[in-house]
């Protein structure tokens, strides 16, 4: 009975202890749905540390490992005179446009492959002995043939994420139920109706997985590209870099190669939860 007064006369007590658990159960359901946000502050900081830890224990030079904060200053004095942005622009102006390129043909290629067998045992040896051929032993040729400017980076990006989007369109057309199929005839629709209300929707799951692996490819086959021939863009930086052992600039240019795939996978990461949303 005492108990029970103390209960009634402090109901404070009861609604704190309620309300610090359920933040308890939030913060633990938050950490579960979003892991990657909630570490990754911890893994960069411990990252940056110990990289400043070892350059200080082992005292590198500049031009052969420069610190977290050589490098942060590097990248300051390059955005401030534009040189950063003007070089990272051309990249990602590259990237897109081999993305378009590449991805474009083999999503059209690929739904005909897939839908006839056929054509698939016909023209699938020839595009597999294609992909035998390393890039970087093409580019050279294209660097020749259509110069040093935008158009042969694009192709060489465009060939490089064209396979990965190819093989998953086909799988992911050849995947439709066929009964389903079956349905929609019985039901009289149009090409263009099975197409958009079956045979995309019941695709698109395995071609964003070729889209991912082509989005990450693209940023390699720009720098390849880059590599090989060009007065601008962050491959051009990178070799800069390296013909005057400017070692900051070198990491500044990986650093943002790195912050535009990342971009880009996390945009084509929302698309796939937007179209197919149908799935939850």
């Amino acid at each position: 009975m005492a108990e029970g007064t103390i209960l009634r006369r402090n109901p404070k007590r009861s609604t704190a202890g309620g309300s610090g658990a359920r933040l308890a159960v939030d913060w633990r359901g938050w950490f579960a749905r979003y892991p990657t946000a909630a570490t990754f502050p911890v893994v960069i900081a411990s990252i940056l540390l110990l990289w400043e830890g070892l350059v200080r224990w082992q005292e590198y030079p500049v031009f052969l490992l420069p610190g977290p904060l050589a490098v942060g200053c590097k990248m300051i004095s390059l955005a401030a005179n534009g040189t950063l942005w003007k070089h990272a622009q051309v990249t990602l102006l590259e990237i897109v446009l081999g993305l378009l390129l590449g991805v474009g043909l083999a999503l059209i290629l690929g739904y005909w492959l897939g839908k006839s067998p056929t054509l698939d045992r016909l023209v699938s040896p020839y595009i597999v002995a294609s992909q035998t051929i390393p890039v970087v032993a093409i580019a050279p040729l294209l660097i020749i043939w259509f110069g040093n400017g935008l158009l042969s980076k694009v192709l060489v990006t465009g060939m490089i994420v064209f396979f990965p989007t190819l093989v998953s369109t086909i799988v992911g057309i050849r995947g439709v139920d066929a009964d389903l199929h079956d349905l929609m005839r019985s039901l009289r629709a149009s090409r263009g109706q099975i197409f958009f209300k079956l045979e995309l929707p019941a695709a698109l799951p395995v071609i964003f997985g070729g889209l991912k692996l082509s989005v990450i490819l693209a940023v390699v086959g720009a720098v390849v590209g880059e590599f090989v021939g060009a007065d601008v863009g962050l491959g051009f930086l990178v070799n800069l870099g390296r013909g005057v052992l400017d070692t900051p600039m070198i990491f500044v240019a990986v650093l943002v190669l790195v912050l535009i795939a990342q971009a880009l996978y996390a945009t084509l990461a929302l698309l796939e939860n937007y179209f197919l949303r149908w799935r939850n």
